[in-house]
């Protein structure tokens, strides 16, 4: 079948776009570890020690920048329906973090030790309807502020990319509820029109 125009354009744009070319170099397994490599470098998230917890891994970038600021000690425990090739010190579960079986197994590998950081790159499957994807994503989202509830210990943070639009205000609204204080972070390598940002909300109540 042949690409549509738009399909083909996106392709050219992607193998020239330099955080692509730049993972490439560096061993990264997507561009998106730039996106975390430059919320690290403004705020100072990931820190040596550290348990963290990875919510839609795949293909594993984001575990890879995790894995390199926590060091020897600490645990990065990556989730994804979706399969993801074994990282180095990697713990990962293939599954939906909704059903209660994989529920279990993210609370045995963590073996009741407390998580400092959930953060998440998850997105819906893209329709190109925002009155179909907005929800998805936010459905999404709620996932993860539930899941960061009964994993996170009393002052860890949750980092998430969100798309702005319907629901987003709401959604802050919760975090602050949650949270000590909610932050918005559009990194550089987050392409100009895109309407995602990532929400950073640090000092979990508890």
């Amino acid at each position: 079948m042949a690409r549509s125009k738009s399909s083909s354009q996106w392709l050219q744009e992607h193998f020239k776009d330099k955080y692509v070319l730049q993972s490439q170099q560096d061993g990264y397994r997507s561009r998106a570890a730039y996106k975390l490599l430059q919320i690290q470098e403004k705020d100072k998230l990931i820190k040596p020690g550290m348990n963290v917890v990875d919510l839609g891994s795949a293909p594993g970038g984001w575990s890879q920048v995790a894995r390199q600021f926590i060091g020897s000690k600490g645990k990065v425990v990556a989730l994804d329906i979706l399969p993801m090739e074994q990282l180095a010190q990697v713990e990962f579960i293939q599954g939906d973090f909704q059903e209660q079986s994989v529920l279990n197994e993210l609370l045995n590998v963590l073996n009741n030790e407390p998580v400092d950081l959930v953060i998440s790159d998850m997105a819906p499957n893209i329709t190109g309807v925002k009155a179909v994807d907005q929800p998805k994503s936010i459905y999404l989202l709620e996932l993860a502020v539930d899941l960061a509830d009964q994993v996170l210990k009393p002052g860890g943070a949750l980092l998430m990319k969100v798309f702005q639009g319907e629901g987003f205000q709401p959604l802050i609204a919760e975090l602050r509820q949650r949270y000590q204080k909610v932050i918005s972070r559009k990194p550089d390598a987050s392409r100009s029109r895109s309407s995602e940002v990532y929400l950073l909300a640090k000092g979990f109540k508890g």
